[in-house]
């Protein structure tokens, strides 16, 4: 008799590779999700503008919310481990058109990002080793961002290992370089060596009160708040990950606090070295980084290039990998055609759906980049509205799911219920405010308008409504089922609240 055949590795029900990642393999992906160096290089020159010295503390007060939706997802996680996340969990507390169009938003901002974030590799990459030609010719540039798609979406489809094992590296290549910036940089303040226009740093810098303008300190927030998007990538692979019920959403909530340390620390030592007027000639210009780094680590400067680089290269692929496991998601629940559930026979990922955000997200970037420079800046302006309506539905699910449990203990009512809902609150407030805000043709780009309202507003209200389209249509036709036996006010079982491990959806 031949000897029996090995029992494969054991997946997830959605045929995920299980067990795949590691703890520090998901904090990794949460912090490059983000793309701290160029996310923080891109708005700090604004918010001084708006607040001098006061930018810190901006930063502070935007971390506010994120810290309590990142509590919101750490307890649905808790709840249900489901590589769909907001969808899986806004359908079970709010009911499936809600968790449609939260699972739509993110397939969007994946869209929406994932080629500017690329655009941004491409530049520095060319800046990097001094090929200015290439680095000022916009075909090079668009083309060797399709580049870099492909090659991260290609990862992406060969295994989560494989990504990981890239963010590993990359982490350290942008982490690490802004952790070594603020530690040379406060060196060469304590002992003198910084340029005459330098001010010596101050805890004050870190008091919202302090903040004399209202609509400065909101300004800056809707600057300062989505620069923290992205960490939750670590719950997309939550089926995917080791301890699945609790690692990747620690994983999270660590980013967010790694995140503001980082943050708040390349602030403080920016504006101190270089000064106000320094930093306020670079709003709106990532340069800032580049031009301060010469002051603080002289022929090391280089790092600071070399870390926006891999900023924008790490957070092209850990893009696309919420977007793949929504879609995914959503396609094996039903509410999306089933092709997106397709999993690779040999690399266990869903290379159906990968392949598709990566390709729809280059053919959006290069049509953007052919209409004009300010319109692919436009659709990355239209981002902070899906961002905040989908973190916002989580924060109001989370207090949903968990209602029965609330009262249970002081520690469930402020973390479960008070924290997650005072953050989708804030969040609500912030879309609002970013509506009126995108409504003025003035806040686009090239003051462009369609309609009478800003660019930025008229794309966000498009993917809006396309999405709105879609679900309708999907409703009437191959997903029936999914809208018809899906209910709202579900709420997690008691022997999960207590501590039970979660199966795996």
């Amino acid at each position: 008799m031949s000897p029996a055949p090995a029992a494969p590795q054991q997946g997830t029900s959605k045929g995920l590779k299980a067990n795949s990642i590691g703890f520090l393999d998901g904090l990794a992906i949460g912090l490059d999700s983000t793309a701290p160096a160029y996310s923080l290089a891109a708005v700090l020159g604004s918010v001084v503008v708006l607040v001098g010295v006061q930018a810190p503390a901006v930063l502070l007060v935007s971390f506010v919310p994120m810290f309590l939706i990142a509590g919101a997802f750490f307890y649905m996680n808790k709840a249900d481990q489901d590589c769909g996340t907001c969808f899986a969990w806004v359908t079970r507390a709010m009911g499936p058109s809600f968790g449609w169009l939260a699972g739509w938003a993110i397939f969007v901002t994946g869209l929406l990002v994932i080629g500017s974030l690329a655009d941004v590799s491409a530049y520095y990459l060319f800046d990097l080793v001094g090929l200015d030609g290439l680095r000022d010719s916009e075909a090079a540039v668009v083309a060797f961002a399709v580049v870099i798609i492909a090659v991260m979406t290609t990862i992406c489809v060969i295994g989560t290992e494989a990504s990981a094992m890239v963010q590993r590296v990359l982490v350290l290549a942008q982490v690490g370089v802004l952790l070594l910036f603020v530690v040379v940089a406060a060196i060469r303040l304590a002992i003198g060596d910084v340029p005459a226009a330098s001010i010596d740093p101050s805890l004050s810098w870190l008091n919202p009160f302090a903040i004399s303008s209202y609509q400065a300190l909101l300004s800056g927030m809707l600057l300062c708040v989505f620069i923290y998007w992205g960490w939750e990538s670590a719950l997309n692979l939550s089926e995917e990950s080791e301890d699945s019920a609790r690692a990747p959403g620690l994983a999270g909530v660590l980013s967010v606090v790694i995140l503001l340390g980082t943050y708040i620390g390349v602030a403080v030592t920016m504006v101190a070295v270089a000064g106000l007027a320094k930093v306020e000639h670079f709003a709106n210009d990532p340069g800032l980084f580049g031009a301060v780094a010469k002051d603080v680590l002289g022929p090391f400067s280089f790092l600071i290039v070399l870390a926006i680089v891999t900023s924008g290269l790490a957070s092209t692929q850990t893009t696309i990998l919420p977007a793949s496991r929504t879609s995914l998601s959503m396609a094996t629940a039903g509410a999306f055609p089933k092709a997106f559930a397709r999993i690779h026979p040999r690399f266990e990922t869903p290379d159906f759906s990968t392949i598709t955000i990566g390709v729809a997200a280059a053919l959006w970037y290069v049509a953007a980049s052919v209409i004009s420079d300010n319109f692919l800046l436009d659709s990355l302006s239209a981002l902070s509205l899906m961002i905040a309506f989908y973190y916002a539905l989580t924060g109001i699910a989370c207090a949903i799911y968990w209602r029965h449990e609330l009262r249970r203990s002081l520690k469930n009512f402020l973390f479960i219920g008070v924290g997650p809902v005072v953050g989708a609150l804030m969040l609500f407030y912030l879309l609002y405010e970013s509506v009126l805000d995108l409504a003025d043709p003035a806040s686009s780009s090239g003051n462009s308008a369609v309609f009478g309202i800003g660019m930025p507003l008229a794309i966000g209200i498009f993917f809006s409504l396309l999405g709105v389209g879609f679900m309708i249509a999907w409703r009437l036709g191959p997903g029936r089922e999914f809208f018809t036996t899906r209910h709202a006010l579900e709420s997690v079982p008691p022997e999960i609240a207590l501590g039970a491990p979660a199966s795996t959806s």
